[in-house]
Parts: C-alpha cells; sequence; structure tokens
C-alpha cells in the first residue's frame, strides 16, 4: 500500500510518463466511514425537554411535575369571549384602566419573561401559576408571557387562564420590542405597591 509521501515522490517520476489518474490510484484504499449521525429533535421537542428539565431544576427534591401540588388551578372549561380581530386586552374589575394603556406602549418594562415555545397545555398551566406566585412573592409587577404566534392553543388559552387568576390585574398583547402578537404583558395585583411602582 502506498503512502501518501511515496505518492508524493513519486508524482516527480511520473511527470513526463503518459499515467492515468485510475492508474496513480490504483493502490490507494477508501477511508472506513466513521461519521455518527444522531437523531435530531425538533424544536419542539428541544424546547419542551429544556422545559421539563427548568421545572425539575427549580424544586429543591426534583419531584416530578405531575407529583408537585400547583399553586393555582386553570380551568380549562372557562372560555371568556374575546374578540379575536381586536388587540388582546384585559383589565380585572375594579383596577384602573389606564393599567393596559401603559402597557401598550411600553411604559412598563418586564422584569421577568416565561417563554411557553414547546409546552403542553398542563406544562404551560403550572409555570403560569408559579410565575405568578413568584412575582407576588417578589414584587415583581410586570411580566412578559411568550405564547408564540400562529394559530396554536397556547395563544388562545394563555390569555383565558389569565383572567382566572385573583393577582392578575391586567394584560395587553405586547409591544413589538417584547413579542408583538407573540407575547402578553402582565401586571400582578401587588396592592398598593403596584400604584407606587407604576408612578416611579
Amino acid at each position: 500500500m502506498s503512502s501518501f509521501k511515496d505518492l508524493l515522490n513519486q508524482e516527480n517520476t511520473l511527470e513526463n510518463e503518459d499515467v492515468s489518474f485510475a492508474d496513480a490510484m490504483r493502490d490507494i484504499k477508501p477511508l472506513t466511514q466513521d461519521k455518527i449521525h444522531f437523531a435530531k429533535l425538533n424544536n419542539k421537542q428541544n424546547n419542551a425537554r429544556a422545559s421539563i428539565k427548568n421545572v425539575e431544576d427549580r424544586t429543591a427534591d426534583n419531584k416530578p411535575l405531575l407529583n408537585r401540588p400547583a399553586r393555582f388551578h386553570f380551568s380549562d372549561q372557562y372560555e371568556p369571549l374575546i374578540d379575536e380581530h381586536s388587540t388582546l386586552s384585559f383589565t380585572k374589575e375594579g383596577t384602573q384602566t389606564y393599567y393596559t394603556k401603559l402597557l401598550r406602549r411600553g411604559d412598563i418594562r418586564p422584569e421577568v419573561i416565561l417563554d411557553l415555545h414547546g409546552y403542553t397545555k398542563e406544562q404551560a398551566k403550572f409555570d403560569l401559576a408559579e410565575l405568578i406566585a413568584d412575582c407576588k412573592a417578589q414584587h415583581i409587577a410586570c411580566a412578559c408571557v411568550v405564547h408564540g404566534v400562529g394559530g396554536g392553543i397556547l395563544k388562545k388559552k394563555i390569555p383565558h387562564y389569565l383572567m382566572q387568576h385573583p393577582d392578575v390585574a391586567a394584560f395587553h398583547q405586547a409591544p413589538l420590542e417584547w413579542g408583538g402578537q407573540g407575547a402578553i404583558l402582565i401586571l400582578v395585583d401587588l396592592g398598593e405597591e403596584l400604584e407606587h411602582k407604576l408612578l416611579r
């Protein structure tokens, strides 16, 4: 078998000879294929795996998602009338209506973002309840929930879930810089503290 060095040395001696390429490569053996092809997961599968891992990482005892009690139970039966042709907006009864205006204009910046791409309804409900409870506990007034664009189930269901939660003061479709039609900005009801935070 010829080595690469031998072939280089042969090059000079073969310059004047009429040798075909096949003859010159006669002693060369093809390399054995050692490339490994891994199955590629689509983005939804990757995101779902990442979201499950993130939820498990947040728990001290790493209990599986279904074994942990949810902080709030959202109903899938509750479906308020939402005009799909108008901009998504909601203010809880007894809450200042100008809150949604502040959200629409981008005057309030979210301090935390929850990305629900690739989530199932159950995962989304669980993490949404966790988000609102964490915001309340940490005195975070505004959060951004990314559900994605298109006609997906979460885009329809997330507003229904938010309307059910007693700690959601208002929400509005996010401005373009925060996701536009693919996201919602929510204001968490912090009582009097919310008004003080918004006036700063």
